[in-house]
């Protein structure tokens, strides 16, 4: 009998690694360094020699690691930060409540990601920032955005909450870790995320050793040296727990990614050339981890589909139903319907299917016989 299809099977990641995990976590509550403690700082450091960085700051969530990454640049209101519309809100969110302006820029119909033909015409002499989001698990075009970032004096903070383990591959040939090339890069460790923890988590990154001694300060309530505090921060921890169990699926990442790409390869062979599908398309200066594996479709009734994938019990999502330009909460950026004319034709027509380490071929099989079956109704 075929296992219940899930979106993301973190009950089956867990039992394989149970053992390992089991003992690192009650390594930490036999210590009784739940925060701070040496599991944060070996998680840390094994993060850093694993992407090639200087500094990995753990902080609390993937939403602070862009907070503090944007008050650690000093960024302040009435600045503009350029960003995409087409990504989960806390991208945005960090901006506004920062009292800084979000620029919206619309994205490549192919990649989902910042459109860099467009990017220089968004700039004003209040622009600041350029936050470009690596969207379900690919780069964006890093060498054109350090490009126009370097021409404008521009910091570059990646969202690299969706592609841990991606790498960008420049036109010479290297390669860097995404999160590795701009000012900072952040990720967080959501439980779904291709590397989760048990609860929240985050982390930033960064090269350079200012910006880093700023990033660790922030974190902890503006505080270097204790009780002085050098300047407003906010309480922003990596729990040791949760660093305990990153530590141990670390060294499964590249595995996890591998067992994602595999499964989108399934998908696109499954899919090849369907007159109401479009999969998805893969950069030329890019790997990808599929955090999400995400279709366009043409000509289909999808809220009816989504409708009977689940009837079928198979779990489906929309990623994302509404641009950010048009959601109530940006409303005072004064953007309207066709401002960004991919973004509101990609939310219209995207829908995502599961795609995780314990995904077999059985249910994957499953999955596309369904999809294509109500594809013909």
């Amino acid at each position: 009998m075929m296992n219940p299809i899930r979106m993301v099977d973190l009950k089956g990641q867990y039992e394989k690694i149970k053992k390992e995990v089991d003992e690192s976590v009650l390594q930490v509550i036999e210590s009784t360094a739940f925060i701070n403690g040496p599991k944060v700082k070996e998680f840390q450091a094994h993060l850093e020699n694993y992407l090639g960085v200087k500094h990995v700051i753990p902080c609390a969530n993937g939403t602070d690691a862009l907070q503090v990454s944007l008050m650690a640049l000093g960024l302040k209101a009435g600045d503009e930060v350029i960003t995409s519309p087409f990504t989960f809100i806390a991208t945005a969110e960090v901006v506004g409540l920062l009292g800084i302006t979000c620029k919206f820029v619309d994205v490549e119909w192919d990649t989902f990601n910042l459109d860099v033909t467009q990017l220089e015409k968004a700039i004003t002499p209040k622009t600041k920032a350029i936050i470009p989001v690596h969207l379900f698990g690919q780069s964006c075009n890093m060498e054109k955005i350090a490009e126009i970032a370097e021409k404008y004096e521009l910091f570059v903070v990646e969202d690299v909450c969706q592609a841990i383990g991606a790498e960008f591959v420049f036109k010479n040939g290297e390669k860097k870790k995404l999160g590795t090339i701009g000012d900072t890069g952040c990720v967080s460790f959501f439980p779904s995320k291709n590397l989760g923890c048990y609860g929240d988590g985050g982390a930033i990154f960064t090269n350079d050793d200012e910006i880093a001694r700023k990033l660790r300060g922030i974190c902890n309530h503006g505080m270097f040296k204790q009780y002085h505090h050098e300047l407003l921060g906010v309480n922003s921890r990596l729990d040791s727990i949760q660093a305990a169990v990153l530590d141990v699926k670390l060294a499964h990442l590249d595995e996890y990614n591998a067992a994602r790409k595999k499964a989108a390869g399934f998908y696109n062979k499954m899919f090849e050339n369907h007159l109401k599908l479009e999969t998805p398309t893969i950069s030329s200066f890019s790997t990808h981890v599929f955090h999400q594996y995400t279709l366009k479709m043409k000509n289909a009734n999808r809220e009816a589909i989504i409708e009977k994938m689940k009837e079928a019990e198979i779990p489906v999502m929309i990623y994302y139903p509404i641009p950010l330009h048009l959601q109530e909460a940006f409303c005072y950026l004064g953007y309207k319907k066709g401002d960004f004319p991919v973004a509101e034709k990609l939310c219209d027509c995207v829908i995502s299917l599961p795609v995780h380490t314990e995904l077999t071929e059985e249910q994957q099989r499953y999955i596309c016989e369904k999809l294509l079956e109500e594809l013909k109704n």
